[in-house]
């Protein structure tokens, strides 16, 4: 039952639905004291563990143990931090015992508000017996957001019904170097595909209801040496042109209602204490009205960590000046401290509103105020996490993002042929799982619990389509021990195919080769897996390398005499049939590179986005062209480009580049034919080519592209509008600029493979543009219908 204030008669305004959620908050601050206002803009993690065996960075340093609940939730409360994704629960026992907690939540306080509930749901919801889809990087190489938007959808939707209000997904870092070990959480090297597929997955999220939260504005990604946490060394030019424009993406065509701020600290300035970025940029410059809330102990951190906060009062005051608004996971610096300090008048109370008024305004929007909202859905009985559906939604998603990178005719493996099936990675069902999947997050330290799902293996899926498989692990993924390599070696020299499955094992803060604080050195493949490569293609017999990694890792000149490649990123629950499907033919590959694969594990990573000086050149012995660049896949079937051309322009006017103005559109157009045997899909990506600029520009940068889905026979018309807002970048004055001058619209299969290029010329005055500037090409593709030649 809902609170009354004493003296009320009636309804209070700020449960009148007929009242907007923000006169329903302005009804409600004034009335709320300072203890109940600040108790709205903190969350609890009642689970948290304090043994060392956490799931967020110094998780153990920030939990010395666990507060009195009756204490916590004398004033309201303004999060629950993950009840599902802490430890393994029953969904329906769990969903019980949240409502029961919010019952607690909304009786202790006068005001009758509940908590929001967060969950992480970066590869589906972070609980037990959850599905668990691919990760971010399979999102990339998917180059399908409408398909991702639909995961999203059923992640959102599994959330809801159980109760939980918020997921702290999408990650929209841009990979600036693959060392870093969230590289995994990413979509991809290239701030078009990553905006655009994370807009996707916000919108799909937001449609079920769910508060989509962006991660992790900004920088992140960019830090100093592939070190997760590690110092920012990026000028503003970067930060405007590759950082930012995903969240810019995801803000205005996804929906989001939230944003978590970055660990990062960027030119010395931590982002949880700059209120340039998350005030200036966000709130004034970008119109952003939703709520901030503090990756998981960053306030606490611009003490401990950064150094900028002289206590816990002095981090949440900087905290909150800079526009974070709720602090995570847990009571802290904006329990007790932030209340003395108000009351000492070292913080105006100002702030607490301010913030306080854009929590409540999301908690109306959630209906947490409404009369009839009930802690308890009507059919909880029956909750499920892992249905068939969604199972449906995983496997297509993992069918799509496998990549074939290399093809001298043994895939798809013929019928009858003896296969040996060896490496770590074959027979591992962790293989398929990110950091962030519950299995692999939290299931760990529970393993009495099992994995809560069935999640098959590759040897279990291609041992049901090959009857003479043999399989031998050779190595693990860790260590030096290479006595199970002549094994391996004797299995591949007795077969007519060797399927080698290397990789990562994704895990957190050391407890993996990939994920959360778990960096690299190198892009060497880890532990002794190199060794076993080269033993087992030593052996002369056909070898089909398959990569199940969280990152590129470097392919060089000793890579080469592999008959196949195949690299999947960690294709979720049904990763094994995916691949199992692709490998043997019942699936035409049609993945596409998210990232770059480098050639050299020792030099600097770089991604395709390099100005002219940061590709091979005459000034330099390094030479950082990769193995297999951005965009590359292969298929079964051959795709045929022809007749690219500007829609708009005349025939006998091709001498000259096409006019282009500065604040108009650009339609160009071409024809793809599937010239092959059987179904495939092919990507049409369309690069800028900016030669001469006042800064220097990317030699190419992805600003479409289309999955195109044929029959043999089939072809199609592949129409893009691209405006001119869309060549813009950030000028010697630092604002964002359309530049006159000549470019170029190049179609690839690849970044580095240009099938057609198209001169323009964009004219007029140059012309300066912000937030509204339009951020997206338009795609129209017009199936053709072969005309039957006569007799």
């Amino acid at each position: 039952m809902r609170s009354q204030l004493p003296g009320d008669s009636g309804a209070a305004p700020w449960r009148d639905s007929r009242l907007s959620p923000t006169e329903r908050a302005e009804a409600l601050v004034p009335m709320m004291s300072l203890e109940e206002k600040i108790a709205q803009l903190v969350g609890v993690w009642v689970g948290a563990e304090a043994t060392g065996e956490g799931v967020a960075p110094h998780q153990s340093d920030m939990i010395s143990e666990t507060p009195q609940w009756s204490t916590v939730i004398r004033y309201g409360l303004g999060q629950l931090t993950r009840p599902f994704g802490t430890a393994p629960v029953d969904p329906v026992l769990g969903a019980r015992s949240l409502a029961a907690s919010q019952a607690q939540i909304v009786a202790a306080s006068r005001f009758g508000i509940p908590a929001q509930v967060h969950e992480e749901c970066l590869t589906g919801f972070a609980a037990w017996r959850a599905t668990v889809y691919p990760t971010p990087l399979s999102w990339g190489a998917s180059f399908d957001p409408d398909l991702v938007e639909a995961m999203a959808d059923r992640i959102g939707r599994s959330m809801r019904a159980a109760g939980v209000h918020q997921g702290l997904a999408p990650v929209l870092d841009v990979t600036r170097d693959y060392r870093w070990g969230r590289t995994e959480e990413t979509i991809g090297e290239d701030p078009y595909l990553v905006g655009t597929t994370g807009a996707a997955y916000v919108r799909g999220l937001e449609r079920a209801g769910v508060v989509a939260t962006l991660k992790h504005f900004a920088g992140y990604s960019a830090s100093r040496g592939g070190r997760n946490l590690a110092p920012v060394p990026m000028g503003p030019r970067e930060l405007a042109d590759v950082i930012l424009p995903p969240f810019e993406m995801a803000l205005r065509h996804g929906g989001a209602r939230s944003v978590m701020n970055s660990y990062a600290e960027i030119d010395g300035l931590p982002v949880a204490a700059d209120p340039g970025l998350l005030t200036g940029l966000l709130r004034d410059e970008w119109g952003f009205t939703g709520t901030v809330v503090a990756d998981y102990f960053a306030v606490r951190f611009l003490e401990t960590l950064h150094g900028v906060a002289a206590d816990a009062a002095d981090a949440a005051r900087l905290a909150l000046r800079a526009g974070i608004d709720v602090e995570l996971p847990t009571v802290d610096t904006f329990g007790a401290p932030l209340v003395e300090a108000v009351r000492r008048g070292e913080v105006d109370e100002a702030l607490i509103d301010c913030a306080l008024r854009r929590v409540l305004i999301q908690k109306i929007e959630l209906g947490l105020l409404d009369e009839g909202w009930q802690e308890l859905p009507d059919d909880v009985a029956s909750l499920r996490f892992d249905d068939d559906v969604s199972q449906d939604v995983a496997v297509r998603l993992a069918r799509q993002a496998v990549v074939l990178l290399r093809n001298t005719g043994v895939l798809p493996l013929a019928a009858g042929r003896r296969v040996a099936l060896v490496g770590p990675l074959a027979d591992d069902p962790m293989a398929m799982l990110g950091c962030y999947s519950f299995p692999n997050h939290v299931g760990v330290n529970h393993s009495e619990f099992g994995l809560g799902l069935d999640i098959p293996t590759l040897r279990d899926e291609l041992a049901r389509r090959v009857p003479l498989l043999t399989h031998e692990p050779g190595c693990a993924i860790t260590g030096e021990d290479t006595s199970g390599i002549p094994a391996a070696v004797a299995a591949a020299a007795d077969a007519d195919v060797c399927v080698l499955a290397v990789g990562d094992r994704a895990g957190m803060f050391g407890r993996g080769t990939s994920g959360e604080g778990c960096d690299a050195v190198d892009l060497r493949l880890p532990g002794v897996q190199a060794d076993l490569v080269r033993a087992v293609l030593a052996t002369g017999t056909p070898v089909v390398l398959v990569l199940m990694t969280g990152r590129p890792y470097a392919l060089g000149p000793e890579f080469d005499a592999a008959a196949g490649v195949v690299q999947a990123f960690f294709l979720g629950q049904l990763g094994g049939q995916a691949l199992a499907e692709v490998l043997t033919g019942a699936v035409n590959p049609s993945g596409r590179l998210p990232v770059s694969v480098p050639r050299d594990a020792g030099g600097l990573p770089s991604t395709y986005l390099a100005p002219p000086l940061g590709r091979r050149n005459k000034v330099s012995s390094i030479d950082p062209t990769p193995s297999y660049p951005f965009g590359h896949g292969l298929s079964y079937t051959t795709f045929e480009w022809s007749d690219a051309r500007i829609v708009e322009a005349a025939d006998d006017a091709r001498d000259e580049p096409a006019a282009w103005p500065v604040d108009g559109e650009v339609r160009v157009r071409i024809t793809v034919a599937n010239t092959g045997d059987r179904d495939g899909a092919e990507v049409v990506q369309l690069y800028l080519h900016d030669p001469v600029a006042q800064t220097t520009r990317p030699v190419g940068r992805l600003v479409g592209y289309a999955r195109l889905p044929l029959a043999p026979g089939e072809s199609a018309h592949v129409t893009f509008g691209v405006p001119a807002d869309v060549a813009s970048f950030t000028g010697l004055s630092g604002r964002r600029i359309v530049e006159p001058g000549d470019v170029e619209l190049r179609f690839g299969r690849s970044s580095g493979d240009v099938v057609a290029r198209l001169p323009l010329r964009l004219t007029g005055a140059e012309r300066q543009v912000g937030h509204q500037r339009e951020l997206l090409t338009s795609v129209r593709i017009e199936p053709l219908v072969a005309v039957p030649q006569s007799a």
